[in-house]
């Protein structure tokens, strides 16, 4: 079951949709970061999948303050010079301080719902959606339990004060995060760093990489993978069951 929702963030009311399980609840909570297309039938069919494995999952629209912004299509997002300098104009806006308040929000208003049960919830998140979870499990603490990224970039950026992998310290939940072999956004050296640092700060976590292209694991993207998006489905159904 999906239904159309509106969230009240510190900065306006964001649109978005949760997505319910079949049956009777209440379900563990699950906030789903879209990628840099924003929500859309894609996102929408994913958090549908997830929901039917037995979470309520929330699908934000994360440009709410751009207003009635028009959708994109991800076969030109990125090859049209027009679409990707409005995709780049919308990215530039979520800076890590409204990241934070907004993933707050999104948090609260899920926990608030009748459908979910629990004082923590789990984030996944893809390509900017990926950096986006992380930013949220290094804000609210104990609220996030576990926390995924799939082909998420610059999560581990030395000489960047806005790096994820700088709060690592603050991050009471599990962390797992694929990378993707082929994706300059997250090289090795990103990863040796963001596993060192959640060593050191304690955190339990996974860092590894799928032999697939950044976007493997959204359908509509032109480089997804079916095999990729299928491990990565294996490895969130894992996550989610020992942590939520």
């Amino acid at each position: 079951m999906r239904r159309d929702v509106r969230i009240p963030t510190p900065d306006g009311t964001a649109a978005g949709t949760l997505h319910l399980p079949e049956g009777d609840g209440p379900w563990p909570g699950v906030v789903f970061f879209p990628d840099a297309g924003g929500p859309r039938d894609a996102m929408w069919d994913m958090a549908d999948r997830l929901a039917g494995t037995g979470y309520a999952v929330l699908v934000p629209d994360v440009y709410y303050r751009a207003g009635d912004w028009a959708p994109f299509s991800m076969e030109t997002a990125f090859s049209d010079p027009d679409e990707r300098a409005r995709l780049g104009g919308l990215m530039s806006g979520l800076t890590n301080d409204r990241i934070e308040a907004d993933a707050a929000a999104y948090t609260d208003f899920l926990l608030a719902q009748d459908e979910v049960r629990g004082d923590g919830v789990g984030t996944t998140g893809y390509c900017m959606g990926g950096r986006m979870s992380l930013i949220a499990a290094t804000a609210l603490g104990t609220k996030v339990a576990a926390a995924a990224s799939f082909h998420g970039g610059n999560l581990a950026v030395e000489d960047d004060p806005n790096s994820p992998h700088l709060a690592a310290d603050r991050i009471s939940a599990t962390v797992y995060v694929a990378g993707a072999t082929d994706d300059r956004s997250f090289t090795e050296d990103q990863a040796k760093l963001l596993d060192t640092t959640l060593t050191t700060a304690g955190v339990p976590h996974t860092v590894e990489f799928y032999p697939a292209a950044h976007g493997f694991a959204v359908p509509d993207n032109p480089t997804h993978d079916s095999q990729a998006e299928e491990r990565h489905w294996t490895a969130l159904a894992t996550l989610y069951r020992d942590k939520l």
